[in-house]
C-alpha cells in the first residue's frame, strides 16, 4: 500500500538532507538507499510515476512507500489517500533495468532492498521522550556492542540501534528479537 505526504512536511529537510518539495517527484521508503530511482504503479488504474527516494517512511504498518503530493496526484493515490501499488527500484539512472519488484496487498509490506549495505534497526514513533529513553536504556543493556540513540523527529521520538556488525542479516535478527507494544522495529539502510 502506498500513501502520500505533503503539508506540514513541505519545506522541511528530508532524510537525504535536501528540503522536501511536495511538488517534486520524490518519495519516502524505509529501506531503499537514498537517491534510488523507483517506479510506482497504482494497480487500480495502471498509472505510474518515476520518483527518487529522498526520505524515510512511511511509518504506518502495511504501507510500503509515501509519495510526494505531486507523485500522488500523478498516480491517483491523492484522492484515495492510499492505494495498492507495485514498486520497482532501479540500479541505474532511470527505468531501464529493474532490479527489485514487489506487489503487496496486506500485512507489513516491504520491498527487499538491494543486497549489501550498512543497516540499523529503528523503532518509533513514541509520543513522549520518556518512553523512547526507557526503551533506549533497555536496549543498551541488551545490545552492549551496539550504539543505541534516542532522537526526536517530525512524528515523535525514535530509538535507533547502530549495530557493531551492520549487515542486513544481523539487523533482521535484532529487529525480530524486539517486541514493543504499539511500535514495530524496522530496518533502515544507512548508505
Amino acid at each position: 500500500m502506498a500513501s502520500w505526504y505533503g503539508p506540514p512536511y513541505a519545506g522541511r529537510k528530508g532524510a537525504d538532507g535536501t528540503v522536501y518539495d511536495q511538488n517534486a517527484m520524490t518519495a519516502a521508503h524505509l529501506t531503499l538507499p537514498m537517491g534510488t530511482i523507483v517506479r510506482v504503479t497504482n494497480l487500480s488504474n495502471d498509472s505510474s510515476v518515476v520518483v527518487k527516494i529522498t526520505d524515510r517512511g512511511p511509518f504506518v504498518r502495511g504501507r510500503i512507500i509515501d509519495l510526494s503530493l505531486a507523485a500522488a496526484k500523478a498516480t491517483g493515490v491523492y484522492r484515495a489517500g492510499v492505494a495498492k501499488v507495485k514498486v520497482e527500484a532501479f540500479a541505474g539512472q532511470g527505468p531501464a533495468a529493474p532490479v527489485i519488484s514487489s506487489t503487496k496487498s496486506s500485512g507489513t509490506a516491504r520491498v527487499p532492498a538491494i543486497p549489501g549495505g550498512r543497516w540499523c534497526v529503528q523503532i518509533g514513533a513514541f509520543l513522549t521522550q520518556e518512553d523512547a529513553i526507557s526503551l533506549k536504556n533497555d536496549l543498551i543493556r541488551r545490545y552492549t556492542t551496539a550504539k543505541v540513540i534516542e532522537f526526536s523527529g517530525p512524528t515523535g521520538h525514535w530509538v535507533r540501534i547502530n549495530l557493531k556488525y551492520p549487515d542486513k542479516t544481523t539487523a533482521e535478527q535484532v529487529a525480530e528479537s524486539i517486541h514493543v507494544p504499539d511500535a514495530e522495529p524496522y530496518l533502515i539502510r544507512l548508505d
